[in-house]
């Protein structure tokens, strides 16, 4: 059975059935396609226990993947061969003995205030050629630092999403398929504002939030990754859009937000995922540890001893 069209049917039925993403069903394509290339392959018989304990060998060994990396190409492939045994494509699921690396705890990288409030400053006072962009930018960068927002989310977001009245956005199909409410600080409100007056000064009707400067349309993918190269260029701050989310959810603890609400904000299904920031934010567990009831004790001793 030729491999390409059975995986084929796997896209179709990961779009339609279980309801993916595009993001999902994209990396679903690659990887099954850097593996059928890999293994040089074109029917579904020829996948075996050797070819595909070669093609991991290669990209630990030759690309050097991260844990990170093996564990998604190893899961991609696994759920592709177990729908394959499904629908009577295959008889064994040769991903399902691998072993997998341990993924290593890192924190997750995130600006500091003072790079964050710099990062903005930079981005509203680049010399931009017209006005309209300024205040887009600003507009952007604002939302992910006070919002949390993802990438996609942002380039998904529709005019009638963002409630600046009611100090909210309505995040459409955000990962994992959720839609969600984000609460938006005055901060952030006054910042859309002068943007949404800029948009309709220059008569943009669509249905974008964001939209492109010389088009009635949405910001694009390729729009935003080449403001974020210019601004990283300028502002010489090492930042991703992912980083600038971390910042959020860093700073929202340190300024005393409680986990659960901060959980809800980022769009994570488990809690666990949104406990990382703690550790991250030194500032947030210093004044936890200020909590000792030891503290007041130790410091009522030490001022009876200056008497």
């Amino acid at each position: 059975m030729d491999i390409q069209i059975v995986a084929h049917k796997f896209y179709d039925y990961s779009t339609f059935i279980r309801g993916y993403s595009k993001e999902t069903v994209k990396r679903y394509r690659q990887m099954i396609n850097f593996y059928c290339k890999f293994a040089q392959i074109t029917k579904l018989e020829e996948v075996t226990d050797k070819n595909i304990r070669e093609f991991f060998i290669f990209g630990r060994i030759e690309r050097q993947w991260k844990p990170k990396t093996f564990i998604l190409f190893v899961f991609s492939l696994k759920v592709f061969f177990r729908w394959c045994i499904k629908e009577g494509y295959m008889e064994k699921n040769f991903a399902e003995g691998l072993e997998t690396p341990k993924v290593e705890k890192r924190l997750p990288p995130k600006l500091t205030k003072q790079d964050a409030l710099k990062l903005l400053e930079v981005v509203y006072n680049y010399p931009y050629d017209f006005k309209y962009l300024r205040y887009r930018n600003h507009a952007i960068f604002s939302t992910f630092l006070f919002a949390g927002l993802r990438k996609h989310e942002l380039l998904n977001l529709k005019y009638t999403d963002v409630d600046i009245e009611n100090l909210t956005f309505f995040v459409r199909q955000g990962k994992g398929a959720k839609d969600r409410v984000v609460p938006m600080s005055y901060t952030l409100a006054q910042t859309l504002k002068k943007y949404l007056d800029e948009r309709r000064r220059l008569k943009k009707t669509c249905p974008e939030f964001f939209t492109s400067l010389n088009r009635d349309m949405g910001l694009t993918n390729m729009g935003i990754r080449n403001l974020v190269v210019k601004i990283k260029a300028t502002s010489k701050i090492n930042f991703t859009i992912h980083k600038l989310r971390h910042t959020f959810a860093t700073l929202m603890l340190e300024g005393g937000c409680d986990i659960f609400s901060l959980s809800k904000m980022m769009g994570h299904s488990d809690i666990k995922t949104t406990t990382i920031y703690l550790a991250a934010s030194a500032e947030h567990l210093r004044g936890q540890m200020n909590k000792h009831p030891l503290n007041d004790i130790c410091l009522t001793s030490h001022l009876a001893d200056g008497r």
